[in-house]
């Protein structure tokens, strides 16, 4: 009897976790634009789930793609490509990985978050490896395909300074040898530094871009939580973005208070670096918005204890008002509650875009599905074109998704 009871204890959160136990009462473009409504929290007993599932591409279908645009599959059959680099002779790297293992007991909320990423298509044995794609001919069909490196762990962010190339491991940054031309890296890579990982790893992606004197790497670190629930014992270098003297080996605080940084990118007129960033859930359908920002050193932008500035999230105890008070408010929101890393791969695909030409500071934005609005989203990718240092946005609404886009870069013919 016990055990019935507890089953349906357990599929009754199940349902309640993916359906709309809270909607939205904004529209999606509301959260888009420099100024975006911030209505009064919701906070609800369990928070509001709902991700389309991804299906995969059926033959023939293709994503929709903004005008004058075309997409193509680049290429089939990856095990969750995650990320994407573009070597200078034009080969194309791609990140296969997934989160690493989860150390000790997740508990009934961890068991129900994991069934549902399942619905997602993650959460699956990480492939822990970077394969190589070569189009010579410009063709957009790749002749030759290789594994490039292997026995990562849990890879996402690459970057190349000379002939040092660095892979940020979930838990590491390592350095290796490379030459031009290379198909393959058998020798093993030299760790430059620990990041921050288990044995919570709540996000566990690490992005690196170097500087564009090669001097040092910005490597993001997304908070070990959603609001430091655990402690901000856990969060020590984390809601971060870390500057790296791969010299020294050594590291630094860059810019915190940014809960979950993925995508990175140097604005080319001004030189500023950019991010894009993941809010924070459990508040709403309306908040918080997603957003990507300018970075500056020594800046504070919010998290935990505010958003958007000064928005106290009194979820979060002791406060810190202090803190609160030069929090810097965010360039450029997105949208309500999608995740987004910004700067598309699709489930097992990489996609190719014919793309018109566009002015040398616009930056290419894919759209994922919201993970938490009761109201599900997607932008399809997009060319923003920005005026000085300031993108615009755009957005398109579906109710299902074929995959989730997650990284994008360009490569001249």
């Amino acid at each position: 009897m016990h055990d019935s009871r507890l089953v349906l204890l357990i599929g009754a959160a199940l349902l309640a976790l993916g359906g709309c136990s809270e909607t939205a009462t904004l529209p999606v473009e509301s959260g888009y634009g420099p100024n975006p409504p911030l209505p009064e929290p919701h906070k609800t007993l369990l928070p509001t789930v709902n991700i389309a599932p991804a299906t995969g591409w059926p033959d023939g279908a293709k994503p929709q793609a903004a005008a004058g645009l075309r997409v193509e599959a680049f290429a089939r059959d990856l095990d969750h490509p995650r990320w994407l680099h573009v070597l200078p002779n034009g080969d194309v790297l791609v990140a296969e990985s997934d989160a690493p293992p989860k150390e000790g007991k997740q508990g009934i909320r961890g068991w129900i978050m994991k069934k549902i990423m399942a619905r997602a298509g993650s959460g699956n044995p990480s492939a822990n490896r970077i394969t190589l794609l070569r189009d010579s001919d410009g063709d957009g069909v790749p002749e030759r395909r290789t594994v490039f490196l292997e026995n990562l762990h849990s890879p996402f962010g690459m970057a190349l300074v000379g002939s040092d190339f660095y892979v940020a491991n979930t838990d590491a940054l390592l350095r290796f040898s490379y030459e031009e031309g290379m198909t393959r890296i058998a020798a093993e890579g030299e760790k430059v530094v620990d990041l921050p990982a288990g044995p919570i790893n709540h996000h566990w992606t690490k992005n690196v871009i170097a500087s564009p004197d090669g001097k040092h790497l910005y490597v993001t670190s997304g908070s070990n939580s959603n609001v430091a629930e655990n402690g901000m014992e856990a969060e020590e270098n984390r809601a971060a973005i870390l500057e790296v003297d791969p010299r020294t080996r050594t590291l630094r605080l860059f810019a915190s208070g940014l809960r979950n940084p993925n995508g990175l990118a140097w604005q080319p007129d001004s030189g500023a670096l950019w991010t894009a960033v993941n809010e924070r859930d459990e508040i709403g359908s309306d908040l918080v918005p997603d957003y990507m920002t300018s970075v500056q050193a020594g800046g504070f932008y919010g998290w935990p204890y505010s958003y958007y500035g000064q928005h106290v999230d009194v979820r979060v105890k002791p406060q810190r008002p202090e803190l609160v008070a030069r929090a810097i408010v965010r360039t450029m929101p997105w949208a309500r509650t999608p995740p987004r890393s910004a700067w598309p791969s699709t489930k097992g695909h990489c996609c190719r875009s014919a793309m018109p030409r566009v002015p040398s500071s616009a930056s290419t934005v894919p759209g994922t599905a919201s993970r938490a609005a009761a109201t599900r989203s997607c932008s399809f990718p997009s060319a923003k074109a920005c005026r000085p240092g300031r993108p615009r946005t755009c957005s398109a609404v579906s109710s299902t998704t074929r995959a989730r886009p997650w990284g994008v870069r360009s490569v001249s013919r």
